[in-house]
C-alpha cells in the first residue's frame, strides 16, 4: 500500500484528495495546508454578506476524516527531497511519499515601489477580512491593478458606498483575460457607477495620504489594495530541482520533471499540443486538473484536456469566457435582449465564446457554446449571429452527424 502526499489545501489539493478516494485508492492520503482553516473557496471572499467576509468551506473536518484523509493544517512545506521522496514540514515533521502532488497555488505579485508595505493584498480569507474591516461607507480606497480581481473588488466596494479609484498601468483595464468588447463594456459600467480610473499610469510611491502616480498626480486614499496579479508558487519545486518557468512545468499527464511527482492548479504550467506550456488560473481548472492528476497518480494515463473557462461578477453583470479568444480570431456577435454572446472562429472552427449579461441570464448559452467548441463545429457565421438559431438544436445536429 502506497502513500500519497498533497501539498496545498485549496480547491485543487482538496479536490484531488477526494478524487483519489472516488477512484478507489485505499492507501494513505495526507493533505497539507498552510492556512489554519478548513479548506475554503476563494471566489466568495469578494462577496461579504451582512458585513462579514464569507468562508465557504469546501468540506467539513468530519468529511475529511470519514474519507480517510489526514488533514495537516497551519503548516507549510519547507523542503522537498526528490531522491529520498520526503517532504519536510515547517513544524519539523518529515513526510515520506510514494506519489506527491504539488498544488501550491499562487501568491500575490508584489509592488516594487517605496511604501509597498502599506498596500493590502487580496488573496486569502485574512486579506479579505483586513480589507472589508477598513473599507466602510464614506471611506476611500485605491486599487492598484485593473484586472479581474481589482475590478470585482471595485464593484463590491462601490455597492457599499466606498469611494473607489482604480490605477492601471496598461492602456485599458481588463486587457489581459477579457475580450476587448466586454472589457470596454465593463469599464463603462464602472465609470457609470462612480469609479475613478487612472489609466496608463504607474505608481511612484504609497504614503499615508494615498498613491503618488508617475504623471505626478496624487490619488487620495485611506486604504490601498494591491491587485496586480499573482505568480505561481514554485519555490518548493525549484529548490528541489524540478523544472519550472511560469509555473511548475508538467507534461500532458500533469507529471513534473521528477518521477512520481505531479503538479496541478494555479502552480502548474501544462504542456500544450502545439508546443509550450500554459498556466490556467480558474476555479474550474483547479478542480479539473485535480481530478486528472489524482487518477494519473494511481495509474490511469489520462491526458489533461479541458476547455479553459472562467467567470466574473461585477455589479449585476455576469461575464463568462470559454476557450482562449485571440485578436486574430474571427468574431461573430449574437445580440440578446439582456446581453451579448460573442463567438470566436479560427479557420472556420469554433474555438472560444464569451458572454456578458444580467446575472446568469446567458449561462445556458455559454455552456452550449462550450459543448459546441468541444465538438469541433464549423458553423456558418451568419447563422451563428442569428439569435433565432437554437444552439441546443445545432449541437444535437452536430452529434447526430
Amino acid at each position: 500500500m502506497s502513500d500519497i502526499v498533497i501539498i496545498g489545501a485549496g480547491e485543487c489539493g482538496t479536490r484531488a484528495a477526494f478524487a483519489l478516494r472516488e477512484a478507489g485508492y485505499s492507501g494513505s492520503v495526507t493533505l497539507v495546508g498552510a492556512e489554519p482553516h478548513l479548506p475554503y473557496e476563494r471566489p466568495p471572499l469578494s462577496k461579504p454578506m451582512n458585513g462579514a467576509v464569507q468562508m465557504k468551506v469546501i468540506c467539513a473536518e468530519g468529511v475529511l476524516g470519514a474519507a480517510g484523509i489526514d488533514y495537516v493544517k497551519g503548516v507549510s512545506a519547507s523542503k522537498l527531497d526528490v531522491g529520498a521522496r520526503t517532504v519536510l514540514l515547517s513544524d519539523g515533521r518529515l513526510l515520506a511519499f510514494d506519489k506527491l502532488l504539488l498544488a501550491t497555488g499562487a501568491r500575490p505579485r508584489r509592488l516594487g515601489c517605496p511604501g509597498a508595505e502599506r498596500a493590502l493584498d487580496f488573496r486569502t480569507h485574512a486579506d479579505a477580512e483586513a480589507i472589508f474591516a477598513n473599507a466602510g461607507p464614506g471611506r476611500s480606497v485605491a486599487i492598484i491593478g485593473g484586472g479581474l480581481i481589482g475590478m470585482e473588488l471595485a464593484a463590491v466596494l462601490r455597492g457599499k458606498g466606498v469611494a473607489v479609484s482604480v490605477i492601471e498601468a496598461a492602456p485599458k483595464p481588463l486587457g489581459r483575460a477579457v475580450p476587448p468588447r466586454f472589457a470596454a463594456k465593463l469599464h463603462a459600467r464602472h465609470v457609470a457607477e462612480g469609479v475613478d480610473f487612472h489609466i496608463g499610469r504607474g505608481v511612484i510611491t504609497i504614503n499615508e495620504d494615498g498613491v503618488l502616480l508617475t504623471d505626478g498626480g496624487m490619488v487620495q486614499a485611506q486604504l490601498v489594495v494591491s491587485a496586480i496579479g499573482v505568480m505561481a508558487e514554485t519555490r518548493l519545486a525549484q529548490e528541489a530541482g524540478l523544472v519550472a518557468g511560469n509555473g511548475i512545468l508538467t507534461d500532458i499527464y500533469l507529471r513534473t520533471s521528477a518521477a512520481d511527482i505531479f503538479a496541478a492548479g494555479d502552480c502548474a504550467a501544462v504542456s500544450q499540443p502545439g508546443g509550450g506550456h500554459i498556466r490556467f488560473e480558474s476555479w474550474r481548472n483547479a478542480r479539473a486538473q485535480a481530478e486528472t492528476a489524482a487518477r494519473n497518480m494511481i495509474g490511469s494515463p489520462e491526458a489533461f484536456a479541458s476547455i479553459p473557462w472562467f467567470w466574473s461578477d461585477q455589479y449585476d453583470l455576469g461575464l463568462q469566457v470559454a476557450g482562449l479568444p485571440q485578436p486574430e480570431h474571427q468574431s461573430v456577435v449574437r445580440q440578446y435582449g439582456d446581453g451579448e454572446l460573442e463567438f470566436y472562429l479560427d479557420g472556420g472552427r469554433l474555438v472560444a465564446a464569451a458572454a456578458l449579461g444580467i446575472g446568469n441570464a446567458l449561462a445556458k448559452d455559454i455552456k452550449l457554446a462550450e459543448m459546441l467548441i468541444a465538438a469541433g463545429v464549423r458553423p456558418d457565421p451568419a447563422a451563428l449571429a442569428d439569435a433565432n438559431l437554437n444552439l441546443k438544436m445545432l449541437l444535437k445536429n452536430v452529434r447526430a452527424a
